[in-house]
């Protein structure tokens, strides 16, 4: 029984345990002592594989973390880049190139740097980056560095050197990034947040290829200030700006569903507001194209160049409104008026303007930390995250190929933890099953980024990503579209997933299912 359910699950019979058989029947056999409770292992996987491919998750879904109620919130606010508009994947070419020039014609890099190109599948949202080892790693919510996902340039370090270097695999919290994912006060990593930023990742990890198949002898903190001011100088020279604007059908995805959103929630009496770091001709022009020239009729408050996070926490810079040629005013503000533009200002002047406050205004934003940590932690407004990735991950665990290798993968894991009391002579095998353990989780990160995995998870743990998605979001989705999903008063119940010490209650699974997930194929009756 024991070969016929594992060739059951994996499609092919283990290796391992087609050399565990003679162990397995003399040393510890099946039917007594701990590892007897094999059998019924491999007979719950066997059931588990057909069971979780009928019940598949919805890429358009949204996620909780925290229970929340629509009919409590009467004011939606929302960030611009990322989360009102999508950009195509020629952005972050155009990013990627800009900055690359700026580093030959203003910091005098050597102009071969030009034949290393964008690839928009080397690197994942959530990395870390340690500035002075010019090393990119992926970190789990415990600050352990996943081993096989750092990198130096373009080449992936063997563990024993990473081992070598941080005295094991642990990154203390002194060194780690600071609240916003910053290196600053002594900290020597930088978190990439930012959807912008995975062009900056994929440069940094070019030039610092060059450097090293050239043997260049280069400051690894140099070479990190001067890409990520290039990056910068992109964004605040209006590089970038002026390119979208220029070929807005080339740049922005066209999401007729935003102005569904947007619709649903105005004619559902909910006052909407926008606060973005983006300057005003270019949000107006953008948001023209994918709602329509009427888009501020939507809107009882919109903010451009605000300087998110700072908004959040400098009081001393007031509001300035912009007039129809982009002009600044000198007026003080003593409203904030529908149809109007307004520059700069912070949120404490917001909400005494505004009286919005606490838990009845809900905020979306694609930066965890830019967009929502202050304002869940200070001010106790609602937090959607906005992640993308979200939709493509889901995809892909919903395929047989994953589910399969996954249920094998928890198998084996199943069979580590059980075994491991066995006679002496089993030891062996413990070691060959090991062995394929760390290969399956190598297949598993395959299917999302060969150099890193998925966003969400390392090889067992969450991410440090992950960590602070559920802390500073109350809910997330791949886009604001998923809301068009959900009655305008419906809530948001977490699911009360078991502690490590304890069991799944019946009622868990009276109300979602062995194994099930909410928000699945009947998502569509919540609407």
């Amino acid at each position: 029984s024991l070969m016929s359910s594992a060739n059951f699950i994996s499609g092919t019979v283990s290796k391992a345990l087609l050399k565990s058989r003679c162990i397995t029947s003399t040393a510890c056999p099946l039917s007594t002592g701990p590892a007897g409770i094999l059998t019924p292992i491999f007979l719950f996987s066997s059931d588990l594989v057909p069971s979780i491919m009928s019940n598949l998750l919805n890429p358009d879904a949204i996620f909780t973390n925290n229970e929340m109620s629509l009919s409590d919130i009467e004011i939606y606010g929302f960030d611009y880049d990322y989360t009102l508009v999508f950009y195509s994947k020629h952005l972050h070419t155009l990013i990627y190139n800009a900055a690359r020039d700026l580093l030959i014609n203003e910091h005098r890099y050597p102009a071969e740097i030009r034949k290393y190109d964008y690839d928009p599948n080397f690197a994942i949202r959530g990395l870390h980056y340690d500035v002075h080892r010019a090393l990119l790693m992926k970190i789990d919510a415990f600050h352990y560095i996943q081993l096989g996902t750092v990198y130096r340039g373009l080449s992936v370090v063997p563990d024993e050197e990473v081992i070598a270097m941080y005295d094991g695999s642990h990154v203390p919290l002194e060194q780690m990034s600071d609240f916003y994912g910053k290196s600053s006060h002594g900290k020597t990593m930088k978190q990439f947040m930012d959807i912008f930023s995975l062009p900056e990742m994929t440069l940094l990890s070019c030039v610092n290829e060059y450097f090293l198949k050239n043997n260049i002898d280069y400051e690894p903190v140099h070479l990190y200030k001067d890409v990520k001011d290039s990056i910068r100088d992109v964004h605040i020279k209006g590089i970038m700006y002026r390119a979208i604007e220029a070929d807005i059908d080339k740049y922005i995805c066209y999401a007729e569903q935003t102005r569904a959103v947007l619709g649903k929630l105005a004619d559902h009496g909910k006052k909407l507001f926008l606060i973005t770091n983006s300057p005003s001709s270019f949000v107006d022009k953008g948001m023209k194209f994918i709602v329509g020239k009427d888009w501020r009729d939507l809107f009882d408050v919109v903010i451009v160049q605000a300087d998110k996070p700072n908004f959040f926490n400098d009081k001393r810079r007031p509001f300035r409104k912009v007039n129809e040629k982009g002009e600044l005013l000198w007026d003080k503000i003593h409203k904030l008026q529908k149809g109007q533009i307004y520059k700069q200002g912070n949120l404490y002047e917001f909400l005494k303007l505004t009286g919005w406050r606490g838990s009845k205004v809900l905020y979306f934003g694609d930066h965890i930390y830019s967009d929502l940590a202050d304002l869940t932690l200070k001010h106790g407004w609602r937090t959607g995250a906005i992640i993308p990735e979200l939709r493509s991950e889901i995809k892909i665990m919903n395929t047989e190929q994953y589910i399969q290798t996954m249920t094998w993968l928890q198998t084996l894991t199943g069979l580590l933890e059980h075994m491991q009391v066995c006679h002496p002579d089993s030891q062996m095998i413990l070691q060959e099953w090991k062995k394929e353990r760390k290969e399956m989780r190598e297949v598993t990160r395959n299917f999302f980024n060969s150099q890193f995995g998925g966003l969400f998870r390392t090889d067992q743990n969450p991410t440090y990503f992950l960590r602070r998605l559920s802390r500073f979001a109350d809910i997330y989705m791949a886009s604001l579209s998923c809301l068009l999903n959900y009655d305008p008063n419906y809530t948001f119940y977490p699911r009360r997933t078991p502690l490590q010490h304890e069991l799944p209650t019946w009622s868990d699974q009276l109300c979602t299912g062995t194994f099930r997930i909410p928000f699945l194929q009947e998502m569509v009756q919540n609407k």
